[in-house]
Parts: C-alpha cells; sequence; structure tokens
C-alpha cells in the first residue's frame, strides 16, 4: 500500500491515475481532461437549488448529503453496472491541502462539487475535472474536541453552501463565490460544543445539531432561516427537568433485551442528582432524514454524559439514545422511540436515520452502534424491527463497574460509528460497513468541570485483540442479513448504491470496493492510498458518470491518512488490478426481533422498583453520588 505520509505518496498516486487514463486513451466514454476537447465538458453553474431537486431519487446530481432528504444513498444512474464496473479508472484526483479525516460526502449540483475537510474547509470543484473553484476556511479558531477533528459535509440550498464549524457555528456561503453571507454562534465552544454534521436545508430553514456529550453538554437541534440566518427554533435534547430526564425507567430496550440495571440504586441516588440533566450529553452529530409531506424531522441522539458513570445521572436519560421525530416548523416534539434507555457504553447514535416505504407503509431506521438496524413506524414511533446483527455482539449491556474491567463488543466506536446506510428502493435492501472493535470498560466516577472530557471511567483497548470489518445486506423486510463479507480492518464510511446493481464503500485499507448488491461478489477495487471513511457518491456531467471518494484516514482507527478527492469513470480498457478476496464472517448471529415476538414487556414507571425515597441520602460525594 502507498503510504501517504511518504512525500512521493501524492505523486505515485497522481501517476497512476495519468497512468490508467492513457491506458485508455481514445476509448469513447472517456472523460477527456483536455479543456479543447470537442466534447465541450460544460462550466460550472450555480443554479438555484429547490425543494423539489432535493426530494427525488438522484440521478445526474447528488444534491444532499443522503442524497436526498430521506438519506437513501441510492442512485438511479446504471451506466456504470455489474458488467463493466471492471473498467472504472481514475479520470482526476484533487488534493486538498489539509491531510486528514476526510468524513466528507460531497454534494454535486450540475457541474460543481462541494466538499469539506476535516477542521471544515469549504471546497468547489469542477465536478467534470477536478479543478479549484474556490476554498473557503471557516477559521475555528482554539476549539476542544475529544477525538480529532471531523466535518460531515454541506447541504446546499437556494444559491447559498451551509456548513457547520468545530467551534459551533453555522456558517452560509455564497454558492458561486464562496464569500461569507451569514454566519450563527450555537453555543460556547469552550464548555465542549462542537458541530460536526452536515446541515440539513429544506423549505427555507437551514437545521444543524451540537456535538460533545462527552463534555457534558446538552445537546440541541436549531432551525434558522436560510436567508437571513435568524434562528427560528431550539429543541433541547435533553428535558429542562428531572423527571422528564428520569423517564419511565426501563429495564429493557424495546426489543425486550435487558440492560443490567440497578433500577432500585437509581431511583436512590436520583434525590440527590437532580442538576445533570442541564449536562447530560444528547449530541446531535449525524443529518436527520426529512419528510416534506409532514414537515417532519427525524433525529437520531447520541448518548448522555458521562459516559460509562450512570451512577450520577439515575433514569433512562431521555431523549438519548433515542430516535425523535419532530415538526420542522415549531420544533415541537412529535414522538420519540427510546432504543437504548440509561446507555453507560457509549452504544447510544449510529448512522443518519433514513425513510422508506414499504407495504403502503412509512419507516424511520438507522445502524446502531449496538450492531442492529433499527425499524420504526415514521407516523407513530412505534418499533417494528431490530435486525439481525451485522457485527459481532460479546458481553452486550453488561454494567461496568470499579472493581474491574468488563470486555464488552461491539465498543465504543461501534457497530456504526456514524457512517451512512444505503438503501434499494427496488429490493427493500440496505447496506453498510461494520466494526468489530472489542473494548473494556470500567466506571470511575468523577465531578463534572466545565469545558473537560467527562468520561467517569476508563475505556480501552485489549492489548492484541483483533480488530475488522463487515460489509452487509440486510433485507429490511425481515431483518436478514443476506450476505456479508469479513473486511481486514473496522468499515467506516458511508455506502452507496446504485440502480446499476452496485453497492460502493470505502475501506481503512485504502481501497475503494464496488460489491454486486444481489450476491456481495467484489467486482472491483482501487487503492486511494489513505483509509477511505468518507462518503462515496455518483452523478453524471455531459453524459458520462463519475464516482468520486474522498480518503484521508481517521484520528479513531489509526488508518493512513490523506488529503484526496478522487474521481472514477468508465474507460474501454484498463490495466488489471488486483482484488482482495474478503471471506464470509464467521460469528454468532442472533436473528432479527419484532415486538411481541419474545419481547419481555418494558417495565412500567409504577411496577419498575420501589419508589425513590421522600428523604434524601446522608453522604453525598464529589461526583453527587450517594455514598
Amino acid at each position: 500500500m502507498i503510504n501517504p505520509r511518504n512525500p512521493t505518496h501524492l505523486a505515485t498516486l497522481a501517476a497512476s491515475l495519468l497512468l490508467a487514463i492513457a491506458a485508455c486513451d481514445g476509448a469513447p466514454d472517456t472523460p477527456s481532461t483536455d479543456a479543447t476537447d470537442t466534447r465541450a465538458i460544460p462550466e460550472p453553474s450555480f443554479p438555484a437549488v429547490a425543494d423539489s431537486d432535493l426530494t427525488r431519487t438522484p440521478d445526474a446530481r447528488w444534491p444532499a448529503n443522503g442524497g436526498s432528504l430521506a438519506n437513501h444513498r441510492f442512485s438511479r444512474l446504471q451506466q456504470v453496472n455489474r458488467s463493466n464496473v471492471s473498467s472504472l479508472v481514475p479520470v482526476w484526483l484533487h488534493s486538498t491541502g489539509i491531510e486528514g479525516a476526510l468524513e466528507t460526502t460531497p454534494v454535486v449540483v450540475d457541474n460543481t462539487l462541494y466538499a469539506t475537510t476535516a477542521r471544515g474547509r469549504v471546497l468547489a470543484l469542477n465536478a467534470a475535472t477536478g479543478e479549484r473553484l474556490w476554498s473557503r476556511d471557516p477559521d475555528p479558531g482554539t476549539v476542544t474536541l475529544c477525538c480529532g477533528p471531523s466535518n460531515k459535509g454541506v447541504s446546499v440550498y437556494s444559491r447559498m453552501v451551509y456548513v457547520s464549524s468545530l467551534d459551533a457555528r453555522l456558517v452560509a456561503l455564497d454558492a458561486r463565490s464562496g464569500e461569507p453571507r451569514w454566519e450563527a454562534a450555537l453555543a460556547d465552544p469552550a464548555l465542549g460544543y462542537s458541530a460536526t454534521m452536515a446541515p440539513l436545508a429544506a423549505d427555507g430553514r437551514v437545521f444543524v445539531g451540537v456535538s460533545g456529550q462527552r463534555y457534558g453538554i446538552r445537546g440541541f437541534l436549531a432551525a434558522f432561516d436560510a436567508e437571513s440566518g435568524e434562528e427560528l427554533w431550539r429543541w433541547h435534547s435533553i428535558p429542562a427537568d428531572s423527571p422528564g430526564w428520569w423517564g419511565q425507567w426501563r429495564a429493557t430496550d424495546p426489543f425486550g433485551t435487558p440492560l443490567d440495571r440497578d433500577i432500585r440504586g437509581e431511583r436512590a441516588d436520583s434525590f440527590v442528582t437532580r442538576w445533570t440533566w442541564g449536562v447530560g450529553g444528547g449530541g446531535i452529530a449525524t443529518t436527520p432524514a426529512y419528510d416534506p409531506e409532514n414537515d417532519r424531522l427525524y433525529v437520531n441522539v447520541e448518548g448522555p454524559a458521562p459516559v460509562v458513570d450512570g451512577g450520577v445521572r439515575p433514569g433512562d436519560n431521555l431523549y438519548t439514545g433515542s430516535i425523535v421525530a419532530l415538526d420542522a416548523r415549531t420544533g415541537d416534539l412529535v414522538w420519540y422511540a427510546q432504543y437504548l434507555p440509561h446507555d453507560v457504553w457509549g452504544l447510544a447514535g449510529g448512522s443518519p436515520p433514513f425513510l422508506f416505504e414499504r407495504g403502503g407503509e412509512r419507516y424511520v431506521a438507522f445502524a446502531g452502534r449496538t450492531g442492529w438496524i433499527y425499524v420504526f413506524d415514521a407516523d407513530t414511533g412505534d418499533p417494528i424491527l431490530r435486525s439481525d446483527n451485522f457485527v459481532p455482539q460479546e458481553g452486550l449491556f453488561t454494567r461496568p463497574t470499579a472493581e474491574g474491567g468488563v470486555r464488552i463488543a461491539p465498543g465504543v466506536n461501534g457497530g456504526n460509528a456514524g457512517a451512512g446506510v444505503a438503501y434499494d428502493p427496488r429490493t427493500g435492501w440496505a447496506f453498510l460497513g461494520g466494526i468489530h472493535q472489542p473494548v473494556v470498560y470500567s466506571a470511575n466516577p468523577e465531578p463534572y468541570a466545565p469545558g473537560r472530557l467527562w468520561m467517569g471511567g476508563a475505556v480501552r483497548f485489549p492489548p492484541g485483540e483483533e480488530q475488522w470489518g463487515t460489509v452487509t445486506a440486510i433485507d429490511l423486510g425481515d431483518g436478514s442479513i443476506r450476505w456479508q463479507k469479513r473486511t481486514p480492518t473496522p468499515v467506516h464510511s458511508a455506502a452507496l448504491a446504485t440502480a446499476g446493481d452496485l453497492v460502493f464503500i470505502g475501506q481503512g485499507t485504502g481501497t475503494l470496493d464496488a460489491f454486486d448488491s444481489a450476491t456481495g461478489e467484489l467486482l472491483w477495487q482501487f487503492n486511494l492510498g489513505a483509509g477511505v471513511h468518507g462518503g462515496p457518491i455518483t452523478y453524471e456531467v455531459a453524459g458520462v458518470q463519475y464516482v468520486v471518494a474522498p480518503a484521508g484516514g481517521s484520528f479513531h482507527f489509526g488508518t493512513p491518512a490523506g488529503d484526496e478527492l478522487v474521481a472514477f469513470a468508465l474507460a474501454e480498457e484498463r490495466a488489471s488490478m488486483e482484488a482482495y478476496d474478503y471471506p464470509a464472517t464467521s460469528y454468532e448471529q442472533r436473528g432479527a426481533a419484532t415486538v411481541g415476538q419474545g419481547a419481555v414487556r418494558q417495565i412500567d414507571s409504577d411496577t419498575a422498583a420501589d419508589t425513590r425515597p421522600a428523604t434524601a441520602p446522608a453522604a453525598v460525594d464529589s461526583a453527587g453520588r450517594r455514598r
């Protein structure tokens, strides 16, 4: 593999790109990089992006982070398909100039591509040539981050580009020039607040959430007027009172899996920890899905703070570990479905939610850090289905203690750590990457301090422990795994599905892979020299279908760093490239679960345990816990 920290990395990759182009010179399907070519590539244009552009399934464009506002990550393009994907060659490469953590999913409107770097630099490129049109740095300054800088991408709406900033701002740029139009401060970065998600824009509004739950923030999603930047509403993911924060004292998840909770002890502690809702976490790090028919947002809320020590935050810790539906006009809560009450493992959260229909019914789904895809009724929030586990589950939901470490898989990175799922509406199958990275947890109460990492314990990776990944196809009709491959490193890349019967996904080893969506056969692979952890996309310019992938490595997974966006298109011929033969997986798959089929009824608040004490305990430690 090319070493991206070697100064010859870019030159080597560029040379391989040029050789691939030269090998197929004159092929009719080969995009030319010659500006004098008679098949003139259109100049980049900057049309106003309308709501109708964002709601339909992408074809020539890729106008939203998830392809459309439903977050399907599916394209109707099929010029590149299972029969000819082996003829994909690189046709342009763009170096961003900032190495590391390219988790962006580019957005393409006509012939202009927009992408971001880890620290939020926005780039506008000619989508057919990779030529830079403009760039703009948000200048985040000093920020408080637990896990390195990251940015998931932009939203384009009307004639503006919207990007979140590491220092918790929302910035609007002119789509043609990159000049700032307005910005809005979301929260104080000195307290641990940041913003990394790709905003969502629709119906004249821009929606953005904040990250930083490991610092004891109080998470929220905010809406702004797309033209003026005026804040319209703010919905907090933690209710502003202790009873709302406590919830219903659930002993299981919605599908009956026990959560190893000491509900009696939690109730006893609740009298002296009423304040913790104000620093309860609940970040929103992934782009919501949006239903324009009902003007409704679907949001995946991450975990509570502190991460491991649940004693200082008794109760279900609403609305962390939940999918919530919000009225997009007002920010009012329509319903919530808490899939992981009282998370003490950092396993709440996961992929962006996505919407789909089946049998005339509407559903919202996401892939969790827990290693399952969850499906809920989009109108009511009723739990419908939990898929078969797409990664190994070992010791899951065992409560960490101070006495000794508890080994659990998946660990704090998931499962799924926020990478998008691709959904093919033709088959009802979902495609995603998975992470097998066991960790050892131990609880260690510590006091809250503003702007300081607040874990409430330790999370460590066992030395010598094997880590690997999965690529999986799951039928959302019954939750079954239709095919699965084991990869040598954890897979933290969004997936892309196309009408060409292909699934594209990146690998930490540096390859972009294309699988047959029906069988899982690996059909094509190209090594970009750095970990591919962003979102591959596809679009069409002047009759040519392109596939673009970012390659920048990952702080979380220690994969090789880089700074490239690379575009591919078809050629009649290409040099033979050896593809790694991924083996099938071999671990315990426990089957899908539906509500009412073997599920234990969740414990209601009036039957869970004894009521909490009428008087406060005599002694409280510095973390606010009863001794």
